[in-house]
């Protein structure tokens, strides 16, 4: 290796706030605890306009039940997994579920005109960063993240992870990869437009985020 890339590299290391760090065993550092993932995650999803609610395990559908009659979202998509199923047996006043259970082409006019919020559930979350790690499959196709203008994402607390190299050891990857793996940090946006920064154009325009603890 060449000494210019040498330094480069040792640049990069110093950086790294970890290299500034003494790790102490018997010490519960921020990074090891639920509560400061918890927070840090929510930190970074609010630092981008993303909406984060900590509720408990009994309360989140309570506030499903309150909150999408109270924002105007009448018609919810869910998909056809324990999550949907459980979503479209129970009577929320004022709203219509409709379940993902056909191919696209037979109702993209309903999906891209007539649904206000999808539902969804993930794989877990970066705290590091704020992201969300999402497999779409036949259960919850990949267009429920991506067309409707809300994108509601229940998130089981215990599956926030401090950064993604806790991801690639915590989790059985390398078991079997999904064919379509997603991070979201935020709901969509660009500032290709005149340099004026616009959300909603490629996607959905809020994303809410409710950690679920047991």
């Amino acid at each position: 290796m060449s000494n210019a890339r040498e330094n480069i590299l040792t640049r990069l290391r110093n950086q790294r706030p970890e290299a500034h760090s003494t790790i102490q065993p018997g010490i519960d550092y921020p990074e090891r605890d639920l509560n400061a993932r918890i927070a840090r995650f929510t930190e970074r999803q609010q630092a981008v306009r993303g909406e984060v609610h900590d509720l408990r395990d009994s309360d989140w559908f309570a506030w499903l039940q309150t909150e999408l009659p109270k924002r105007g979202l009448k018609t919810v998509l869910v998909g056809n997994g324990a999550l949907g199923q459980q979503i479209d047996q129970a009577d929320i006043q004022g709203v219509q579920v409709r379940r993902y259970q056909q191919a696209i082409e037979t109702w993209k006019d309903d999906l891209f005109n007539q649904v206000d919020v999808a539902i969804t559930g993930c794989k877990g979350a970066i705290a590091e960063t704020g992201s969300l790690m999402v497999w779409p499959d036949q259960n919850e196709p990949r267009l429920m993240s991506l067309v409707p203008p809300v994108h509601i994402v229940l998130l089981d607390a215990q599956k926030i992870h401090n950064t993604f190299a806790d991801v690639l050891a915590d989790e059985p990857w390398h078991q079997g990869m999904p064919t379509n793996a997603l991070l979201i940090s935020g709901p969509s946006k660009t500032a290709d437009i005149e340099q004026t920064l616009a959300y909603g154009i490629h996607g959905p325009k809020a994303l809410i985020t409710l950690i679920i603890e047991s």
